[in-house]
């Protein structure tokens, strides 16, 4: 029986002009994210089941790929539930590794740490256009700075670096799960059931607030409650200013602290950010995974109806590692999706090296072949990328192929013409 020449489902092989792409956007955030003073760092792509399902990765937790213990670790007669039987995971995201990473290394790392990381993550999700159950994502995050000096950089680093790559007009959302809390406190709803309320609000922009207001119905909440609630987002439709509305109703529920330094965020990014993107205030942004402590913000593209990133402030997770809480904040970038829309653009990587393609007939060998490598090697020192290649049988073809690829310039051997 022959074997299957198709990748795993869900997982996709990747053709060079994709890679090329890939690889000129990886060097783009690497180059960006250096001049921020963020510091490459890795971890493997394996953790500790324990800390995969710590309950802190939100709905990804039911989506990882779990893997067997080995040898007589492994007993599948005793065996009552996964524990018995699994004891590694793949990394779902980067997040939790970078936790793990840093509390096993804070003491030879600084103060505060600026980490960028690069690497595939594994979900067991159900593939579609643009969703693979193995992607790349690409994380910064600042950790040991509670200052919301840490956000501030956050969102100018990634903004920078999509607007390098060229992307315009699109918007960074932003909210702050303090703020979340305080509205759904002002309303009447107990803390126990504030996780559900912000499931549902998620939803508003798909199924609006009528849609958010049956699903809580359903769901046996207070009237009162929902009425008050969602009068909240009635009554900021057509305000010039949605935070200060928000800022006056929460008086007395949110901290004054909390008000100015988010107000602050705001000011000063505005204050130094490009003319690329719009900072918007959206009070019914939840983000979805449960460690987040503080501000929470995300990339969306109005013009073509999706978000290609988010984050958030963390400052709990450290101390589920060591017993002491750490601030901690990120910001990842929707990397796959910037690569399809790149893709489906016609994007061609910029500034590139001029390219030669030497074609040489079959029969060239000995002396002659030696010359003309060393010759494409001399090409090479000054600069230039050469491709040595033998000439195939229909050259125009050949020759179409190289094109595509970015080939400029033809140089074409024959054992013929090389004869002394």
């Amino acid at each position: 029986m022959a074997l299957n020449k198709k990748p795993v489902n869900g997982m996709k092989d990747i053709l060079p002009e994709e890679m090329q792409i890939r690889d000129y956007v990886i060097g783009v955030i690497k180059e960006t994210y250096g001049k921020f003073g963020f510091t490459p760092m890795e971890t493997p792509c394996m953790e500790d089941i324990g800390n995969l399902s710590s309950k802190q990765g939100g709905e990804n937790e039911k989506l990882i790929f779990k893997i067997l213990k080995r040898g007589a670790h492994l007993n599948l007669e005793t065996a009552k539930t996964d524990a018995d039987v699994v004891d590694f995971g793949m990394r779902y995201d980067l997040t939790v590794p970078l936790v793990r990473y840093y509390a096993n290394h804070a003491n030879e790392l600084p103060a505060p740490f600026k980490a960028l990381q690069i690497g595939n993550v594994w979900r067991a999700d159900r593939p579609q256009k643009g969703r693979y159950r193995q992607f790349m994502q690409c994380d910064i995050d600042i950790l040991g700075d509670e200052s919301n000096l840490a956000e501030i950089e956050l969102i100018l680093a990634t903004t920078t670096t999509l607007g390098r790559l060229g992307f315009k007009n699109f918007e960074v959302r932003i909210n702050d799960r303090r703020i979340l809390k305080a509205m759904a406190a002002y309303s009447g709803f107990d803390e126990e059931d504030y996780d559900n309320i912000f499931i549902t609000l998620d939803k508003m922009d798909k199924i609006g607030i009528e849609g958010v207001a049956r699903e809580l119905t359903e769901a046996g909440y207070d009237s009162g409650h929902i009425d008050k609630y969602l009068a909240l987002f009635k009554d900021m439709n057509g305000k010039e200013d949605t935070l200060a509305f928000i800022e006056e109703k929460m008086t007395g529920v949110l901290d004054e602290s909390v008000k100015a330094g988010f107000r602050e965020i705001i000011e000063s990014v505005n204050a130094t950010k490009s003319d690329c993107f719009k900072l918007v205030f959206d009070p019914t942004l939840v983000r979805g995974m449960s460690y987040y402590t503080g501000t929470i913000f995300e990339i969306a593209m109005p013009e073509l109806g999706i978000s290609c990133g988010g984050g958030g402030r963390y400052d709990k997770m450290v101390g589920r590692f060591t017993g002491k809480d750490v601030p901690a904040c990120g910001f990842s970038i929707g990397f796959e999706r910037i690569i399809l829309i790149l893709m489906e653009s016609g994007f061609k990587v910029p500034d590139q090296s001029n390219k030669v393609a030497y074609l040489i007939e079959k029969g060239v060998s000995g002396e002659a072949l030696c010359r003309i490598i060393a010759e494409a090697q001399a090409e090479r020192q000054d600069g230039t990328q050469v491709l040595v290649t033998r000439m195939n049988k229909n050259k125009k073809f050949q020759k179409e192929q190289l094109t595509a690829e970015g080939y400029e310039t033809f140089r074409q051997f024959y054992k013929e013409r090389l004869k002394d």
